[in-house]
């Protein structure tokens, strides 16, 4: 028992705010305790009750909520929840559910008010807590969800982040977060980023290591961290964190560090995405259960396709999705054939590449693999990691490319330097299948493994597409003979007969025709942007297109993929395999008039491009 008691005082020696208790009440305190165990999904405190405790976590997660059902935080290793009641002495304004198994320390209501009465930082540690989660509350209850799915991180982050330089104390380092009530600090030398310090680091490699304040920071800081940029979606920044386990990300652009944001506030902000399901991945450790994760961030999607949410805001919310079951599958594939034997990136391509997922997208993919790879020694272990990935995929709703363009066919793994020579074959020599495989492949996205791999391809590629004017010529053709569905009249082409008699391909002449588009103008200008939108805005400050051409291309991608997406999600919630087959009758007289518009914007930026490429000419 002693044992034990030793393990929860130097639990509570790192845990503030029992942290700066005298060593001879902090000695006496794990007595005064007891241990709970919550399961996954159990109630701890329910709003309208009363509770006899102050809880601490031990381990596991707790979710926050109030009275609405509003998520107001997820709480950790070493975090407290109760202690408005406990301050009140009235029933709980909040519920705190258990997200997984949890271990709870529990200080009882007499013990829990004989601290905050003599010791009066407790008394202002959780004051204050109880007045801000009560704003937070309030701000939460005032903003609408799907103002959450287009927040970006420069709405989030705090400016002028505090920092350091590498070479000062530990002991001076808590000094300036303790003054300036940060949880982090950025530590940079000659204006140049080398790391970050955070209370958790200070805890559990300061602290728990038994060193002492005169440590120099640059030992026991997070060396060269991960930083996004302003104009990233919030939500994607929140799932980076929870996937890696990161509680702070700072954030930078061309001048620098501009700012920092921390995981608390993205989660208050996104309760309601997909993504904060998404971000449990990490704990999944069963095929079924990242199963059940993506199925239940596709049935989010759904409710926000039913409330209007644009089409732009769902494809990237599904393939943030697809992004992170891939990641925590590949991270399994590590664990379960061990690490790999030489550095390697897995990309994904096509829609995926571009975050432009539908309900009926399958998975296209590939590796890039080092230089160093050899086949005879590396390449089962890569053909295991492939086939488990691209097969668990297909478990967990992401279909098998009809074409086998995947990671699990040997063509589509290969070392860097094959591939520069593949694509340098693509580009100089399109006959028909190199162009089917270059414009995959031009929509190329590292999701997990060494980004540099890909970063090394694209830098190869891009100017020798620039220059190639044959492929350019055959890529404009291919646009030009993706014929929208639509006749000289104006009227709506429909199949005459077959399974999808009396519908329309709203994909094949409509929406992959822009993306053909834009990705040609891209690739003519070398523009390195992936995203469809992206592209069209980069041509058009590029001179590939005119302004008003690329925005009235983007006009009609947008309501095109808003059409394809309610066409899915109706299939899906009819028991329907979602396709790309729309029939007009089910849209309203203003949509199809809409659908109209679409197509013959599509037509008309389509016949300028014979005045730009020899597309007559082609054989």
């Amino acid at each position: 028992m002693s044992v034990e008691l030793d393990e929860i005082r130097e639990f509570l020696r790192q845990t503030p705010p029992f942290s700066e208790l005298p060593e001879e009440e902090l000695k006496a305190l794990p007595g005064r305790l007891t241990m709970r165990y919550a399961r996954r999904g159990q109630e701890i405190i329910s709003a309208g009750r009363t509770s006899d405790a102050l809880f601490i976590v031990r381990s596991g997660l707790v979710d926050v909520f109030d009275a609405s059902g509003t998520l107001l935080d997820r709480r950790d290793d070493g975090a407290t929840m109760g202690y408005s009641t406990m301050l009140s002495h009235e029933p709980s304004l909040y519920t705190m559910t258990a997200v997984e198994d949890s271990l709870l320390l529990a200080v009882p209501e007499d013990v829990f008010d004989d601290l905050m009465a003599r010791f009066p930082h407790i008394s202002q540690y959780y004051g204050g807590e109880n007045a801000r989660i009560r704003a937070v509350a309030s701000d939460l209850r005032s903003s609408a969800s799907s103002d959450a799915l287009r927040t970006r991180v420069a709405d989030l982050m705090a400016g002028n982040p505090v920092q350091i330089g590498s070479t000062a104390t530990i002991g001076e380092g808590a000094k300036v977060m303790t003054e300036r009530n940060v949880s982090s600090l950025l530590i940079i030398d000659d204006g140049e980023l080398n790391g970050i310090l955070t209370d958790r680091d200070l805890r559990r490699r300061v602290l728990a290591a038994g060193h002492g304040p005169e440590l120099v920071i640059k030992e026991v800081m997070t060396p060269n961290p991960v930083t996004v940029e302003p104009s990233m979606l919030a939500f994607e920044a929140m799932l980076l964190m929870a996937e890696r386990g990161y509680h702070h990300l700072p954030v930078a652009d061309d001048t620098g560090v501009v700012g920092m944001v921390v995981i608390g506030d993205l989660l208050r902000t996104l309760h309601t995405d997909p993504v904060y399901a998404t971000a449990t991945l990490a704990r999944k450790k069963t095929i079924k259960e990242i199963s059940e994760v993506a199925a239940n961030s596709r049935r989010v999607v759904s409710r926000f396709i039913e409330r209007g949410v644009s089409g732009d805001e769902i494809s990237r919310l599904l393939t943030v999705t697809a992004d992170a079951v891939a990641r925590r599958l590949l991270d399994m594939a590590e664990e379960k054939f061990g690490a790999p034997p030489v550095p390697y990136s897995f990309v994904v391509l096509g829609s995926q590449g571009r975050r432009e997922m539908g309900m009926a997208s399958d998975q296209d993919n590939a590796l890039i693999l080092d230089d160093s790879y050899d086949e005879a020694a590396h390449g089962e272990y890569f053909k295991n990691l492939s086939e488990f990935v691209c097969n668990s995929l297909a478990e967990c709703g992401y279909p098998l490319c009809p074409g086998d363009m995947m990671a699990s066919n040997p063509d589509w793994r290969m070392s860097l330097s094959a591939w520069k020579t593949v694509f340098h074959q693509w580009i100089t020599k399109p006959d028909p299948d190199a162009l089917l495989h270059a414009q995959t492949f031009f929509d190329i996205r590292g999701i997990h493994g060494e980004d540099q791999l890909v970063d090394d391809l694209r830098a190869t590629y891009v100017p020798i597409a620039e220059g190639s004017k044959r492929l350019h010529a055959h890529l404009a053709k291919l646009a030009a003979n993706r014929e929208p569905p639509l006749g000289f009249f104006r009227g709506l082409v429909l199949e005459k007969g077959g399974s999808h008699e009396n519908t329309l391909d709203i994909k094949k002449g409509g929406i992959a025709t822009v993306v053909q588009m834009a990705r040609l103008f891209a690739v003519a200008s070398g523009l390195p942007q992936i995203g469809t939108r992206e592209r069209l805005n980069a041509a058009a400050g590029a001179g590939a297109v005119s302004r008003q051409g690329a925005a009235d291309l983007r006009d009609a991608f947008d309501f095109l993929a808003s059409v394809q997406l309610a066409h899915q999600h109706d299939a899906v919630n009819a028991g329907e395999e979602p396709d790309n087959h729309v029939n007009p009758k089910g849209l309203s007289r203003l949509e199809r008039e809409h659908l109209r518009d679409a197509f013959g914007v599509i037509r008309r930026l389509q016949q300028s491009l014979a005045t730009k490429y020899p597309i007559n000419q082609m054989s």
